[in-house]
């Protein structure tokens, strides 16, 4: 793509419209990666673009930059005479965010219609039969969701709750306060719920219009001011105050011509930018899949170099990147990414030296760390390479786990390495806790971590695991263990395969829970550790150091493209809107 600043784009378009279409690369090309995804959705990005677009045309529909206006039509103020019969409220000047096209008129929303708020129903009074009764989770932009209908025995006293085609509901309170829904067709009889708004406008107003014009930034700018000054809620009050830039009649009909036809292209921009992905993401897939399937390290780097010949228009998500670091951590563990030496030390010879130091530690430290020695077939879930081993996680480290204990936290003094710290790969010292030096030395009684140990989240999260790079004392807090290995030499590798899909498998295989999920130490030791020789556990290690910075490489160029492609559509926006 080409891309253009925004002085040349502001040279090379004239109308709005022209932005709109004109630049359609820029809008389907500002993806950004979802941190989490949202209810009902497993997907893992957002289209930026594409929304700041529809956005966009609800601003320039509001704005009367969206339709040519036509000197023939109506004056809205003519149209506010006809149809309005209460006293109109006062808009001063200084309210007046922007200037009104010829034939506009500024209006406050309470003028050209009714709106309520609806019962408040008790949840314990909900039957299984009466009228269907519709709460904030119970619709969206899209429509009414029918996977939790509740209802309530109808009586007259809900009659003006009820209902009616052509009402917008807004949501007035939680996480989605200001979502809308212009309710074109009642599939049944139904009344609203408190802290929903219902919204009637007067006979003349077109309702798709004000729906439009409630979704633009004019009306969900001032949802946000409300709603930050008072934890989430916007008022009745503030809602009937919406200031409302009304058109002529005939314009509102072509407004919402126009919107429907620019969001019809916004669908199909949508559909096939999300089609444009899911082919990619399956292609990365595919091509990942060779590696693993590879027999050995030389058909290995076969199938490497053709990925690598076209790394930079493969690996251009973070999901795709993620899946390259998943498959170098899982080639790390199958011993498929470096070549075997056959004159390496063998792993049997590494494990005698493991148990020799277990020995000591039983016999003069009391160790109890320990796990069953036998391992049959059924336990092995890879492929075991020449030279390598297998050994339970519990004969391989000593546990140190304060799980079950709550430590006193204050201001500042030794620092608390809690679950929230342990993250996939890395420690991270924020956020920072600190308990005091008395409650460092009662709290610490069951082992000292140290710099080369492994520490690990055994639930909320589960299977978090990362070395300890931390200079200077630390208290280990509960739902955190501290793997000791018995030779630290082993502890590079071992984290690489804790992180591998193989190993993250078998924590789940042996998981309890239902929403909190975790693994009991108990379970934790059995699970089997496949050990390589020494030295080629440090050329592994090294291999995956050098594929992962390459990864962080390609990480880094997204994220400053994804910038450029957001900074490209914020001008774009800022363009249209003048």
């Amino acid at each position: 793509m080409t891309v253009k600043t925004s002085l040349e784009m502001s040279k090379d378009t004239s109308k709005p419209e022209q932005l709109i279409t004109e630049h359609i690369d820029i809008w389907t090309s500002a993806i950004l990666a979802k941190s989490t995804s949202g209810r009902g959705s497993s997907k893992k990005y957002e289209l930026y673009g594409i929304g700041k677009l529809r956005g966009l045309i609800f601003d320039l529909a509001v704005r009367g930059k969206l339709v040519t206006q036509d000197s023939n039509d109506e004056p809205a103020s003519k149209l506010i005479e006809r149809i309005v019969t209460r006293k109109l409220s006062q808009v001063h000047n200084d309210e007046k965010i922007f200037a009104l096209p010829l034939g506009w008129s500024w209006v406050r929303l309470e003028d050209i219609a009714d709106i309520n708020g609806g019962f408040a129903f008790k949840s314990s009074d909900y039957t299984s039969d009466g009228i269907r009764v519709i709460r904030i989770s119970d619709f969206d932009e899209m429509g009414f969701k029918n996977d939790k209908v509740v209802r309530y025995p109808y009586s007259l006293d809900l009659e003006r709750y009820k209902l009616e085609e052509e009402n917008i509901l807004m949501a007035m309170t939680g996480g989605t306060v200001g979502k809308s829904l212009l309710v074109k067709a009642l599939p049944e009889p139904m009344v609203v719920n408190q802290r929903v708004a219902t919204i009637k406008l007067i006979q003349g107003i077109d309702s798709t219009y004000m729906n439009s014009l409630i979704r633009s930034e004019l009306i969900q700018s001032v949802i946000n001011e409300a709603k930050n000054s008072t934890n989430d809620n916007i008022s009745m009050k503030s809602i009937k105050n919406f200031l409302i830039p009304l058109p002529p009649s005939s314009e509102q009909r072509r407004i919402v011509a126009k919107v429907d036809e620019l969001m019809l292209l916004c669908d199909q921009l949508e559909q096939q930018t999300e089609a444009s992905i899911e082919a990619h993401t399956t292609l990365v897939e595919v091509l990942l899949s060779a590696l693993t399937d590879s027999a050995d390290a030389d058909e290995l780097a076969q199938n490497w170099a053709r990925i690598a010949e076209h790394f930079d228009s493969l690996f251009t998500t973070e999901q795709s990147i993620e899946a390259l670091k998943q498959t170098v951590l899982q080639l790390a563990v199958m011993g498929k990414l470096v070549p075997q030496n056959p004159n390496d030390e063998p792993a049997s010879v590494l494990l005698e030296r493991i148990n020799e130091v277990k020995s000591k530690l039983v016999k003069e430290e009391g160790l109890r760390t320990s796990a069953s020695k036998e391992l049959n077939a059924d336990d092995e879930y890879l492929t075991q390479p020449h030279g390598w081993e297998w050994m339970r996680l519990g004969n391989l480290a000593k546990f140190i786990d304060y799980r079950g204990k709550t430590p006193t936290k204050i201001e500042s003094g030794v620092r608390l390495i809690t679950a929230k710290n342990i993250r996939f790969g890395y420690v991270d010292l924020k956020p920072e806790e600190f308990i005091s030096e008395d409650e460092y030395t009662s709290w610490m009684t069951r082992g000292f971590p140290k710099q080369g140990d492994t520490l690990f989240t055994p639930e909320a999260p589960l299977g978090n695991a990362a070395n300890i790079d931390i200079k200077g004392k630390f208290a280990l807090a509960q739902r955190a263990i501290c793997f000791q290995w018995h030779l630290s030499e082993i502890s590079n590798f071992l984290l690489l395969q804790i992180l591998a899909q193989p190993f993250q498998l078998q924590l789940i295989d042996n998981a309890t829970g239902m929403t909190a999920t975790g693994i009991k130490a108990s379970k934790l030791k059995e699970i089997p550790m496949i050990i390589p020789p020494l030295a080629e556990q440090h050329r592994i290690v090294a291999k995956v150091d050098e594929l992962m910075a390459i990864c962080d490489q390609l990480k880094e160029k997204l994220k400053q493209s994804q910038e450029t492609q957001v900074q490209l559509t914020d001008a774009l926006v800022d363009r249209a809107l003048g």
